[in-house]
């Protein structure tokens, strides 16, 4: 049994960040119906073809759902959606711009028809503003929010290597559902949720967004390094692995220099005092650090930041990552089914006791069409009569 188990959720969704949101309301036991294009589906479906011919993207998004092919432009498709939305607890589109208004889903539309229902909104920019008419898409929200200028070496900016607007929309769209959902229980009635990429990640970047407004000027990119605390970044062993370690305070960084590095005059040189110094002083820091690790292989080296409890990490690849300890340790890998055979999923993070999470199959699609149309009492011969016009 899951907590949302006798939640419905139609989503009009593609992409990323709405699917994201809907795929955590399924691991909870929310019943999904997701509404596809006749034909060609979410285009998540073709980014690419890396899981046994699945696209990643989609095979991660979309776990538990139920698929239905629906062409809204059309009256028979429209009909369709009006009879799920009379079932559904909540609808969650991430349509583009002006979309919503053509196919009569913009939530003013759809509260006044049905007071009880929750309509969840994802769109780049939100539905005001100068910005309110533009496409959004991740890489394009990363640049416009700032993250790309805060990004990357001092000679080059760069892009995050995942889809990080779309994932903070996603989340927000995702919490936000579940505290409306909450209010329903106590009033009973529904409530419009808005979430725009631009605002999700907007409010990660507060931090560098204090630093400048306050500090006048923007954090500086620093690559792997932190910007704003020394030393916390990559450091050479013996034999060519790299190890990341973190201080985070001046007692941590007395114990490096004493324990770890064996110097501990390092720590009452003048220019590595405290911190806004290590980090003024960055580049004769690294090297006098360098000067010890590079002599220590990686598994001396983690042995003296243990003993003295100094933070660190290895810097994994994606393969690291994936046959990574910790997660085989902890039980976090499952099968899921797919139209391509049972694909291997991490777990959701967040666990409750007793609460197995819903880990279903991925969705061919269309594949649960002809069953909701049965299940909202439309007959065969309507069913095939919206196949043969391209409706279904």
């Amino acid at each position: 049994m899951g907590v949302l188990d006798n939640i419905t959720v139609v989503s009009l969704e593609q992409a990323v960040a709405a699917p994201f949101a809907t795929r955590q309301l399924a691991d909870l036991g929310a019943r999904v119906i997701k509404i596809e294009r006749p034909g060609s589906g979410d285009f998540a479906r073709g980014y690419d073809t890396t899981v046994k011919g699945l696209s990643s993207y989609f095979v991660w998004l979309n776990r538990s759902k139920e698929s239905i092919t629906l062409d809204l432009k059309r009256p028979g498709g429209r009909e369709i959606l009006d009879r799920l939305l009379a079932k559904a607890d909540v609808f969650v589109q991430n349509v583009e711009p002006g979309a919503s208004d053509r196919l009569g889903t913009s939530p003013a539309d759809l509260r006044a028809r049905l007071p009880k229902l929750i309509v969840c909104s994802v769109s780049g920019y939100g539905t005001s503003g100068p910005f309110a008419d533009r496409k959004a898409y991740d890489l394009l929200v990363q640049s416009e929010a700032g993250l790309v200028s805060v990004t990357g070496t001092k000679e080059d900016p760069a892009k995050a290597g995942i889809s990080v607007a779309d994932i903070a929309a996603g989340m927000y769209a995702y919490s936000g559902i579940l505290a409306a959902l909450l209010a329903r229980a106590s009033h009973g009635r529904g409530t419009t949720v808005e979430v725009s990429l631009f605002d999700a990640l907007g409010e990660w970047m507060s931090a560098p967004a204090y630093y400048t407004m306050y500090g006048g000027r923007a954090p500086e990119r620093s690559g792997p390094y932190h910007a704003s605390i020394a030393p916390y970044g990559p450091v050479r062993t013996r034999g060519g692995r790299t190890l990341l370690l973190g201080v985070q305070n001046d007692a941590e960084w007395q114990r490096l220099c004493a324990d770890v590095l064996q110097l501990p005059d390092l720590a009452r040189d003048d220019q590595f005092a405290t911190n806004p110094k290590r980090v003024a002083n960055r580049t004769a820091l690294d090297d006098a650090i360098a000067r010890v690790t590079s002599q220590l292989t990686a598994d001396e080296l983690v042995t003296r930041l243990d003993a003295a409890r100094i933070a660190h990490a290895g810097m994994s690849s994606m393969a690291d990552f994936v046959a990574h300890p910790q997660l085989a340790a902890r039980g976090r890998w499952r099968d899921v089914e797919s139209p391509a055979g049972p694909l291997r999923a991490l777990a959701p993070p967040v666990q409750l006791d007793d609460l197995e999470p819903v880990m279903g199959p991925v969705p061919a699609l269309g594949a649960h069409t002809d069953a909701i149309l049965s299940e909202l009492n439309f007959s065969r011969d309507q069913i095939a009569d919206w196949r043969r016009e391209g409706t279904i």
